[in-house]
């Protein structure tokens, strides 16, 4: 693995032994916060589970770091932190399974909370939402991507969409951007959904970068349940796209060598390289751990690939 720090090559194994998918890290003031799926407001205990590193490389767990919005046990999935003045703002979703997610955003003064809901959902007119990305482009303006089903396309399942954030808790009119464009992107075949069955399709967990001069969208496909989950690329012009996709697949990351239906990225820096964070699945398939790669450009296309140390 390419050593890109002073202080060594990351790990090839998990960094996390725990069970932390979806993971997002945010550094501040040069400490390292990961926020992961896992954790579900049973009562009692805080949703989101948040863990520190000086270096990415050795993790402490500070516990759960959201108050749950209800006293009933529900799914609170994929935390997303975007820090704005002296405030932390954390957008997830919550819901049952895979029915009625939707978006909301909580704040904090630190990034190890407690983070509070605000009270409101961000999606109150979408059967399901999940997956939320705040991003603050060039300009200064805020953007939430996220992933929202869509059963218009050739291709139904969930797609990619994305609303300007009026302020970090107001989002306006929200539009798709990217829909399935090949079968690795299926999730499940004759799957039953909305009253009908559909050969259903997977577009998820997206991760923008500005490099280059030009936007960069990085996202899970496939099942997460199975090895046919991996990582695609689109880039674009202005966050409302178009957003076009250079090649085909699972282009940044898919299974291979000992990783399992690797997805969920998010992008970190160290010593001023950009670093993937992303779950991947133990060999038992019991848990997705978090992992992390050097994420490369070449030709102004981002991997993780060829070698997949990690």
């Amino acid at each position: 693995m390419t050593d890109f720090s002073s202080t060594g090559p990351l790990p090839a194994r998990p960094l996390y032994a725990g069970d932390f998918a979806d993971p997002m890290v945010l550094l501040v003031d040069g400490t390292y916060y990961a926020y992961g799926t896992g954790l579900h407001g049973e009562a009692g205990v805080r949703a989101f589970e948040c863990l520190s590193s000086p270096d990415l490389r050795q993790w402490t767990s500070h516990g759960g770091v959201l108050e749950p919005v209800s006293p009933e046990r529900q799914d609170y999935w994929a935390p997303e932190v975007a820090r704005h003045g002296d405030t932390f703002y954390m957008y997830y979703s919550v819901g049952q399974g895979d029915k009625g997610h939707q978006l909301r955003v909580a704040a904090a003064p630190h990034p190890l909370g407690p983070f509070q809901d605000l009270g409101h959902s961000l999606t109150p007119d979408e059967p399901f939402a999940i997956d939320p990305h705040p991003f603050q482009a060039p300009d200064g303006s805020w953007w939430l991507f996220y992933a929202r089903d869509d059963l218009t396309t050739d291709r139904p399942g969930t797609v990619l969409a994305v609303a300007p954030l009026h302020d970090m808790v107001r989002m306006g009119p929200s539009q798709t951007i990217l829909r399935a464009s090949g079968d690795w992107q299926v999730y499940q075949r004759s799957r039953s959904m909305y009253g009908a069955v559909y050969d259903w399709h997977t577009l998820e967990g997206p991760f923008v970068l500005w490099r280059e001069g030009r936007f960069h969208l990085l996202y899970a496909g496939g099942a997460w349940t199975n090895e046919s989950y991996g990582v695609g690329h689109a880039v674009a012009d202005h966050p409302l796209g178009p957003w076009t996709e250079p090649l085909p697949g699972a282009n940044v990351l898919r299974t291979g060598g000992h990783l399992r239906g690797p997805g969920h990225v998010s992008v970190t820096q160290q010593a001023g390289q950009d670093i993937l964070v992303f779950h991947a699945w133990d060999e038992a398939r019991t848990r997705r751990q978090l992992h992390a790669a050097p994420l490369r450009w070449a030709g102004g296309l981002p991997t993780a690939l060829p070698g997949q140390e990690t």
